[in-house]
Parts: C-alpha cells; sequence; structure tokens
C-alpha cells in the first residue's frame, strides 16, 4: 500500500478481485488515515440529509459500509437499527468492532443482493458511486429493496458523474416512475485536506 497517493491507488484498481484486496489491506488504518489525512466530510453531510427525511426507528442498509463511518455518524444521530454490506472483509470486521449494525454482510454493488425486496426504510451509500468503483446499475437493486415511500441517500464523484451512466440511470429510474428527486446537494469536496479538487454531490430520492 503507498504511503501517499491512496484514494487513486483505490480508483485505479483493474478488476473487484484487486479492489478487494487494496480495501483489506487499507482496512486498518483506513478510519485514522480519511480523518488525519483527508478531513473526510462525506458521512456526516449525507447522514445530515437523511435525517430531514428519514425517522429514528427506520431500518437503514449502509451499502457500501466500509469500516462503519457512515454507521457511527447515523448511531450518533439516534438510529440504531442498521444493517451493512461491503465488499471487503477486512474493513466488515473493522466495522463490526464498532457494534454500530444490527446484521453485517458482505456483498458487492452491481451485483443481485441477497436481500428481499422492499426490505429497508432506507438506503444510504456514501463514496462508493466514484471512479472504478460501483457501477450505476447497483441502484436498481438498491431501489428494490427500498420500501415504497421510504428513501435512497447516495453520494456520487462528479467526474464520474457522466463518465459512469449515472446522469442516465438516474433519469431513466424517474422516467420509469421508480422514484422521484427530493433534493440535491451543491457540488462540495469531502476530502478537502488531501483531495481538493475532488467533488461530490448527495442526492435524495423517495422511491414510489
Amino acid at each position: 500500500m503507498p504511503e501517499e497517493g491512496k484514494i487513486q491507488w483505490l480508483h485505479t484498481a483493474r478488476n473487484l478481485q484487486e479492489m478487494e484486496d487494496r480495501y483489506n489491506d487499507w482496512a486498518s488504518e483506513y478510519d485514522a488515515d480519511l480523518r488525519d489525512d483527508f478531513a473526510y466530510n462525506g458521512p456526516q453531510t449525507a447522514t445530515s440529509l437523511l435525517t430531514r427525511h428519514v425517522p429514528r426507528g427506520a431500518r437503514i442498509l449502509d451499502a457500501g459500509a466500509g469500516t462503519g463511518l457512515v454507521g457511527q455518524c447515523l448511531a450518533d444521530l439516534g438510529y440504531t437499527d442498521l444493517t451493512a454490506m461491503d465488499l471487503s472483509p477486512a474493513m466488515l470486521e473493522e466495522s463490526r468492532k464498532k457494534s454500530l449494525y444490527r446484521e453485517i454482510h458482505r456483498m458487492v454493488m452491481g451485483e443481485p443482493l441477497d436481500f428481499p425486496s422492499d426490505a429497508f426504510d432506507a438506503v444510504i451509500s456514501v463514496g462508493v458511486f466514484t471512479m472504478g468503483h460501483a457501477p450505476a446499475n447497483s441502484l436498481d437493486e438498491l431501489v428494490r429493496v427500498t420500501k415504497p415511500g421510504g428513501h435512497l441517500v447516495f453520494s456520487i464523484r462528479l467526474d464520474a458523474f457522466e463518465a459512469g451512466g449515472f446522469d442516465e440511470k438516474l433519469a431513466s429510474l424517474e422516467a420509469e416512475h421508480q422514484w422521484q428527486l427530493v433534493e440535491v446537494t451543491d457540488r462540495f469536496a469531502p476530502l478537502p485536506k488531501g483531495e481538493p479538487d475532488i467533488f461530490y454531490r448527495v442526492w435524495v430520492y423517495r422511491v414510489s
């Protein structure tokens, strides 16, 4: 694992196995590095939006949970019925140590998820829709597992928005009456200390 350029190192993984291996390698130092080297604020930004639309007591899926940074924010805000899923077993083991989630599952975004339809009141996914990571079609499964009237809250890296087909996927799901846009943030830099030129936005949709 490189001492510098760790974000780019993740984003240049050549395949799913290499990506999993790189997250596994970084897992034990991930939280400290994001805090100290990057001043990571993505989880706080996304969870603050979720609180506007999702009541405490809701069953929430943290899709791409990693080490549980989003789960920690949700727990601090009073949410307790949390389920985690992620590609990396080592990242999930770090999340398990925090005792944030009622359930923890290894699953891969972009593949069929082993959850029944309408299983969750809300889904949140932060830092997952970026370069070389989860594909745009992952959103189909996230919609499927969310109850009608429930909410999806997710961030997308802006230079992946068109390149990764997210613009078309968001529009097609709305045209198919699968969801309706509730709100979207202005662009922001979630890694202002280490990667100040990487920008994201956060979207909130209500499932039909």
